[in-house]
């Protein structure tokens, strides 16, 4: 984690398949869900290989703003910015484009975790 810093970016693309689609009259469209979806996982891929053995993430804020649809079959983009570092809270700034236009835009934090602590808790809820 030591090696993660502001203004670090990734980006990440998709083709829109069926599963991420709802249907808009006559079209299947890049649904909501599925941005919000995207978005967490473009800011975990710029994460991912800066944790230590151990360590995992997880998303606990997102704030999207879907601003145009999306045809299935074709492709979409996210463009990360880890916006902000406290302690083991990452902030992102997240913009998703299609090969026409920008569709999203997303603030998400995520939070790095033991995964050894987050695994015991998650048991212990599971055994009631």
């Amino acid at each position: 984690m030591e090696t993660l810093q502001v203004g670090m970016k990734h980006t990440a693309e998709r083709e829109v398949v069926e599963a991420m689609t709802t249907k808009r009259g006559d079209y299947r469209v890049f649904s909501t869900p599925s941005m919000v979806q995207f978005c967490e996982a473009s800011a975990g891929e710029l994460v991912a290989p800066h944790l230590k053995p151990g360590q995992g993430q997880v998303g606990i804020v997102v704030t999207i703003r879907h601003m145009g649809a999306t045809p299935m079959g074709k492709r979409v983009r996210a463009e990360v910015e880890l916006t902000g570092m406290d302690r083991r809270r990452l902030s992102f700034r997240i913009r998703v484009f299609d090969d026409v236009e920008q569709v999203g835009e997303c603030d998400h934090d995520r939070f790095i975790v033991d995964l050894d602590k987050y695994q015991a808790k998650l048991k212990k809820k599971i055994e009631g």
